[in-house]
């Protein structure tokens, strides 16, 4: 079975967008730089070249990347979700085993998440601890130090 990415309608056409961007603009200052890189002369001992080599292979992977998501898209529509049920695009309030409030999480596809700003992915072990959970509900996340328990204090969309 193909892997699914699920990611909000938005995302999905930042991706596309990116794409296009890689396929054409990019494309072509890749293939300036290796041209202007071959005019320094022998290929052997030129740094330029070996640079813009591997800058069209940097290329060509992300492209390979974008292609491979955008063919196995999930769109997910938030507005369509329970709100009373931790979901994609729900944004959730947790208390550790002490009773501190963490601060809000948006649950997010895996190609959206962005933990330094609060975006986890619907994938990761706190991510899948979460899901389908209800407020007030007690979820136990498998961590590399242990078992941490957290309780679900509030869902919002």
């Amino acid at each position: 079975m193909e892997k699914e990415y699920k990611m909000s309608a938005a995302r999905a056409e930042e991706l596309s967008q990116e794409l296009t961007y890689l396929k054409t603009t990019r494309s072509d200052e890749v293939a300036e730089m290796i041209k202007v890189a071959r005019g320094f002369g022998d290929l052997s001992e030129n740094s330029e070249y070996d640079e813009a080599k591997n800058e069209q292979g940097k290329l060509y992977s992300r492209i390979a990347e974008l292609e491979e998501i955008l063919q196995h898209v999930v769109i997910v529509d938030e507005s369509a979700m329970p709100s009373n049920v931790v979901t994609i695009g729900s944004v959730v309030t947790v208390a550790d085993a002490s009773g501190k409030k963490l601060p809000p999480y948006k649950i997010a596809g895996s190609q959206e998440s962005d933990p330094m700003h609060g975006v986890i992915s619907e994938e990761s072990p706190f991510g899948k601890a979460l899901l389908g959970a209800k407020q007030g509900d007690t979820v136990t996340v498998e961590a590399p130090q242990g078992n941490l328990v957290y309780k679900l204090v509030k869902i919002e969309r």
